[in-house]
């Protein structure tokens, strides 16, 4: 792992805009072989974007394809530069009143990110402000662990896995007016979600961030990281959650966490992760080739 990180240490010192355009190829080229990851991309978007005539359709796969491309490149910046450099990539926050406003109230704040822009910056920012814990499932490559928490340095979040144990700390960080962050489009496994509509579409939905704002009363923001046109840097947005995500209902909660979700993807739809086959699994019809 430690040449690894030598590689990303030398490879961080390119520009961000020429790491995005290697990016850029790397969505173009997938577009071009018509890999798994593009069938994926293109089946997701006939969900989230139906009517669009083929010209329209191809433009936003194109797009979208490009943005998965300059996900993957750009970690080597965030990553390779440290966390305090990679922050000076942050141009603009908007809502920042709105976690600042969180925070003092004491309440507890929970952060729902979902995989939309760039989520490791945004990390960095928020354990800036904040001691954060975040819930996660470790990396197939155990030494990744290792790895993740070098780059991070002080700015690492703590690491909580999603299992009882785990589920059991956020409550009490949460109880204590702590910080937690989790992703709110992660598909949780059988019989832990919920099956509603994700644009107009049955999705399973976890069920564990409703729970633990009903039951701590912590606010729940959606952030997250946008990446700016031709390298410029990135803009940190937060939004309120919409109404009913406390619902005692599982059903109507678990909806209005994706109509959060939603919302956040429409500010910056095509850096949302195209490729996770968020429509797939536990019983519901397939929309994908594989």
């Amino acid at each position: 792992m430690f040449l690894i990180y030598l590689l990303l240490r030398l490879l961080a010192l390119l520009p961000l805009r020429a790491l995005h355009a290697a990016g850029s190829l790397l969505g173009r080229l997938a577009l071009g072989r018509r890999t798994r990851t593009a069938r994926h991309v293109a089946a997701n978007l006939a969900i989230a974007r139906p009517g669009l005539d083929e010209a329209s359709r191809n433009a936003l796969l194109r797009e979208a394809l490009e943005e998965s491309g300059k996900s993957a490149t750009e970690i080597i910046k965030i990553w390779g530069s440290g966390a305090e450099r990679a922050l000076r990539l942050v141009r603009e926050v908007h809502g920042e009143a709105l976690f600042d406003a969180a925070l003092a109230s004491g309440k507890g704040v929970i952060v729902a990110a979902p995989h939309l822009g760039c989520w490791e910056l945004l990390n960095y920012w928020l354990c800036r402000k904040t001691p954060m814990a975040i819930l996660y499932r470790p990396p197939r490559i155990a030494a990744m662990e290792g790895l993740l928490r070098k780059v991070r340095g002080a700015l690492a979040p703590e690491q909580v896995r999603a299992e009882g144990a785990g589920v059991r700390t956020l409550y009490k960080r949460l109880a204590a007016g702590g910080t937690v962050g989790i992703l709110p489009d992660q598909k949780p496994r059988a019989g832990e979600g919920e099956i509603v509509p994700f644009y107009g579409r049955n999705a399973l939905t976890m069920v564990l961030l409703p729970r633990l704002a009903a039951r701590t009363g912590a606010t729940v923001l959606f952030a997250f990281a946008e990446r700016l046109p031709r390298g410029a840097g990135y803009r940190i947005r937060f939004l309120p959650a919409p109404e009913g995500l406390t619902d005692a209902d599982l059903a109507s909660a678990c909806g209005a966490l994706n109509r959060g979700v939603e919302a956040c993807i429409e500010l910056a739809f095509t850096q949302y992760q195209w490729q996770y086959k968020r429509w797939s699994g536990h019983g519901l019809a397939s929309p994908y080739d594989d």
